[in-house]
């Protein structure tokens, strides 16, 4: 089984290095024909005489290609923007387009193959290196080692890993450019499930999903005969598969609009976009159902739910961003911080976010119905700097870049307004929460290490105080690394959910933080 592991482990490693590789693979080679397909009428007529010096010059990688394209094309619009001729500057960033477009030779020539050598071939490994985990001990979690790893405890490896996710993320969000030949391989898919290519966007969502769905099935191995966890890991990865990658892609097949039924305003922070709300409403019916179905999730769904189970029934079981910090980042949970300094940051920044999300969803609608008057061109300006801030710089390069630094969950626990907002209603107004045996505790401390929140489930379990937190997801990996069977995860009622009864510490009375 130690050989398959490898083996598994090896060819792993030989798919993503070959994935890496084709990043400097092929040629670029734009021609006026190529051009006309990227770019509209009036646009083409513009930029063909402004990037004469580059059509039909070869290129060897994606990185020259693009900054001479982005040189010609930034050229011209410097000049109609020192000379105040604003009706003349293209707006639109036609260099992802162009790039892709330009591409010739053995990557655009061979994109199955390549998809089979790299995607394909590295899921096959990384699940033949992961099935014969924890085979031989008894069911029941398991930690070993995992303080000495130097992929999971900040060591080189990990320092390595989050360098490399931090990077991923900057070329995604903002140097696509450079990654088209990724985007290539996934275009045969793409072309299958929406009937047109694939995007930076599409490659992500591609990659994204096959991470929950391969660790997913590390996380049966790891907590099998644990019927929550695998349960809800089932849930996870259902979700993404189907709700945020299938069906979205389907929806632009029937040429409707994309839309991930399960994403939620404010962590949909473009849900009340002017060109958001005019897709919905300019598609029909079920345009329309999209449109009432988010915002009854917003107003009655959400309340509800976390009324009756808490925060857990979306951040634990439905939501992608918290799919992948439970599957692949389940290794790093014990790295998130557990410190009183660590929570109070976390209280202004993450309630923070959601005053921002508030504000600039407020400004969104009251400019759509006022005919863009109030912000004007501020409207667009705004939304650029929450994307960038936000939706770009915290939910992606932070939130999974860092999760060898600082644990799986630093976006849900810092910079999430969706769950700032479950968290709100779960902490004032809900059934959840989980109780302990104070008798039974031994102080072992695993509760406390590997909770992914920050939160010192041990301080609560000594005391058999009920753990009442706005921060908790409700993933119950406290409860299952327990070896006394001290903490149980509970929807009852709201009466005596919150103990206020203070603990007495030699001659002082403590009020419990609850």
């Amino acid at each position: 089984m130690k050989m398959l592991q490898k083996l598994g482990l090896g060819i792993f490693l030989a798919a993503l290095l070959l994935f890496n590789l084709l990043l400097f693979m092929g040629n670029f080679r734009l021609t006026e024909q190529k051009l006309q397909q990227v770019t509209s009428p009036e646009n083409y007529e513009i930029l063909r005489p402004e990037l004469e010096p580059i059509l039909g010059k070869t290129y060897s990688t994606s990185f020259a290609f693009s900054q001479d394209f982005k040189k010609y094309f930034g050229a011209y619009n410097t000049r109609q923007q020192e000379n105040e001729q604003w009706d003349r500057v293209i707006w639109d960033d036609y260099t992802f387009a162009a790039t892709k477009a330009a591409s010739e030779g053995f990557v655009a020539n061979n994109k199955l193959l390549l998809l089979l050598l790299t995607v394909a071939l590295g899921t096959a490994g990384a699940l033949l290196n992961i099935l014969p985990k924890y085979r031989d001990e008894p069911a029941g979690i398991k930690h070993n080692s995992v303080m000495f790893s130097s992929n999971k405890s900040r060591g080189v490896i990990g320092i390595i890993l989050g360098a490399y996710l931090i990077g991923i993320y900057v070329l995604l969000y903002w140097f696509p450019e450079f990654i088209v030949n990724w985007t290539l391989l996934v275009d045969p898919l793409s072309q299958l499930l929406s009937g047109g290519p694939a995007s930076q966007w599409f490659l992500y969502g591609t990659i994204y999903t096959l991470a929950i769905l391969v660790m997913g099935v590390r996380m049966f191995r790891k907590y099998r005969g644990n019927k929550y966890q695998t349960l809800r890991t089932s849930s996870v990865m259902f979700f993404q598969l189907s709700f945020a990658f299938l069906i979205p892609e389907i929806l632009v097949l029937l040429n409707k609009p994309w839309h991930d039924f399960k994403n939620i305003w404010p962590l949909d922070y473009t849900f009340f976009y002017d060109y958001r709300v005019d897709g919905f409403l300019n598609s029909g019916s079920i345009g329309m159902l999209m449109f009432v179905w988010g915002i009854l999730l917003i107003i009655l769904g959400v309340p509800l739910m976390t009324y009756f189970y808490g925060k857990r029934w979306y951040c634990s079981w439905v939501c992608g961003c918290g799919g992948l910090a439970e599957t692949a980042g389940d290794p790093y949970r014990h790295l998130s911080d557990k410190s009183l300094n660590a929570w109070q940051v976390e209280r202004w920044m993450v309630h923070g976010v959601l005053v921002f999300a508030v504000v600039m969803t407020l400004l969104t609608i009251v400019n759509y119905f006022s005919g863009f008057e109030l912000l004007g061109q501020w409207t667009n300006t705004l939304h650029e700097w929450y994307g960038f801030l936000i939706g770009a710089a915290f939910a992606g390069v932070v939130g999974v870049g860092f999760y060898p630094l600082m644990g799986n969950r630093v976006w849900c626990r810092f910079g999430c307004p969706l769950a700032a907002y479950l968290g709100l209603v779960q902490r004032f107004k809900s059934r959840f929460r989980i109780t302990t045996n104070g008798g039974q505790c031994i102080s072992c401390g695993n509760c406390s290490t590997y909770c992914e929140m920050g939160i010192d489930v041990r301080w609560y379990a000594q005391r058999g105080q009920n753990i009442v937190r706005a921060s908790c997801v409700g993933c119950g990996v406290c409860a299952s690394v327990c070896p006394r069977g001290v903490l149980k995860l509970e929807n009852g009622p709201e009466q005596q959910r919150i103990v206020d009864i203070p603990i007495l510490t030699g001659n002082e009375s403590v009020k419990v933080l609850s």
